[in-house]
């Protein structure tokens, strides 16, 4: 493992650690993306489908990977939702470089 990547992961689980004493339990991945995509819509305090929820955590991918390059930002639709293009820059090919980029891009977010 890289210093930059115990770097990464360090980080990773002190920002785990930080949500877990808000929460009462610690967060996952996916969770974290969830809580993103609803800050983004900005519908707090909405009961979310099963859809919109996938929907929502796909938002929070987009709304970071821009961060990156790899999304732009177009707009809100008729009900509020923003979307996002992808770019023609390539994405990594392994999840594991994807999950580094989105760590890494969470850590900023939050912080």
């Amino acid at each position: 493992m890289s210093e930059i990547d115990k770097e990464l992961e360090l980080n990773w689980q002190r920002l785990l650690f930080k949500l877990k004493s808000e929460f009462g339990k610690k967060p996952d991945l996916q969770s974290l993306l969830f809580l993103i995509g609803v800050q983004e819509l900005g519908q707090i305090h909405k009961k979310f489908t099963k859809e919109e929820k996938q929907d929502l955590m796909h938002i929070a991918v987009c709304k970071l990977l821009s961060n990156e390059g790899y999304y732009n930002y177009i707009g809100l639709d008729e009900d509020g939702w923003p979307h996002y293009e992808q770019t023609t820059k390539e994405m990594p090919k392994g999840l594991g470089d994807q999950e580094k980029i989105l760590k890494k891009q969470i850590i900023n977010y939050i912080n």
